[in-house]
Formats: C-alpha cells, structure tokens, sequence
C-alpha cells in the first residue's frame, strides 16, 4: 500500500519539477509582450511533461498535481474531437495507480468536485485554442497563424505518446524562426515578430505508427 507521506513527497517534487519546468523551457526576448493565454500553453505542456514522469514512475501524486495545474488553465476549442490531455483523465490515471490507498482517492475526489464547474478565473485569460488532430505514419500537417506585433506566439504540440513529433515554424517568408522535435512528444516553439503576420505551423508525425495530436496556441 502506498503511504500518505510518499504521496506528499511526490507531489512536492512534482511541484518543483514544474516550477523549473516553466522557467527554463519558455524564454523570449524581454520586450516582447507574453500573453495570459501564452504562459497557459506553457503550464499545459509542463502538466503534460510531468504527468509522463508520473507514469514512468508509478507516482499517483505526480499525477494529481499535473491534474492541478492542468485545471488551472482554460482552453478555447478548434477543429477536431475532445482534447487528449484532461484534468479528468489524469486524476482517473492517478486513481489506478493510487492501489486503493484512501488519502489518495480522497485527494482526488477533492480536486474533481471543483472540476465539474468549470474554470471561473483563471490568470491565463480565455486560455489557449486547442486543436485535435491524427497524423498517420511519418505525415505531415500545416496550417497558418497571426502572430501580432510584438506578442509573444507560442505553439505547443501533445502527443499520445506513441511516436515522436516534429514542430516547426515559420515565417510568411518561408524563413524557420524555430524548430522542435529531437526525441519529443511534447515539443514547444516560442516566437515573436516585431511586425507580426502570417506564421506557418508544421506538425510532423516521426513515428511508424498513427498518432493523435493535442495542438496548444495562443
């Protein structure tokens, strides 16, 4: 049985890992102006990253806490199905590997409640535009954003975990102002343009299998 002071350790550490996270993954240019909606991409893609650390390590209270930072953050939907990544299915993650450890499934009971009323206010704004989209074996997808003048756009892509995906951004006139996708499922590109326009998005599926992708921009 899992105790309750490993389950603090954990979110503890969780909490940490989250902090150096955020600060060290997402930095831009001082002048720019970083959006409520940008820094909520950026905590959806460090619940994300620690939510995996959670289950490589079998840590419920890892878990949890990405569940907490990720009901935190509103989201705006787009085109395709429900998202991938939700509070809900992270805490029903925790619950399996709580091994019916009561504190646990109490804690979590507590952070579901407030859940089901949505996010009254949040400091991240509206939130983040999210877009579902399945890519087959080694395809590739674009679309077009507006970047506005001197405002930070950052793009964040989820996977499923299954493969590897490639991030890429560009500029209207065909120049990569940022690459991302070394080994990753949760690449993040962070841009600004003085001017501001039209920025391609390329989404690349690296892996032989299909897979399902969580698309975050502000």
């Amino acid at each position: 049985m899992i105790g309750l002071k490993p389950v603090m350790k954990g979110l503890a550490l969780a909490a940490v890992l989250a902090a150096a996270g955020s600060v060290s993954a997402f930095t831009t240019d001082p002048e720019t102006v970083i959006t409520p909606e940008a820094r909520g991409v950026a905590q959806a893609v460090t619940a994300a990253e620690l939510a995996a650390w959670g289950r490589e390590r079998g840590d419920a209270g890892a878990l949890i806490m990405a569940a907490r930072l990720l009901s935190e953050v509103p989201v705006r939907q787009g085109e395709g199905p429900e998202p991938i990544l939700t509070p809900a299915r992270l805490l029903d993650e925790a619950a399996a590997l709580s091994a019916g450890n009561q504190p646990i499934i109490d804690a979590i009971d507590r952070l579901r409640e407030p859940m089901t009323r949505g996010v009254r206010s949040s400091p991240f704004g509206a939130g983040p535009v999210f877009t579902v989209k399945q890519l087959r074996a080694r395809e590739s997808w674009t679309f077009d954003v507006d970047a506005r003048a001197g405002e930070v756009l950052r793009v964040a892509a989820i996977g499923d975990g299954d493969t590897d995906i490639d991030l890429t951004v560009q500029d209207q006139r065909g120049a990569t102002m940022c690459r991302d996708g070394f080994g990753d499922h949760y690449p993040v590109c962070t841009v600004s343009s003085r001017a501001g326009g039209k920025m391609r998005v390329a989404l690349t599926n690296r892996g032989d299998v299909r897979t399902s992708i969580q698309v975050l921009s502000n």
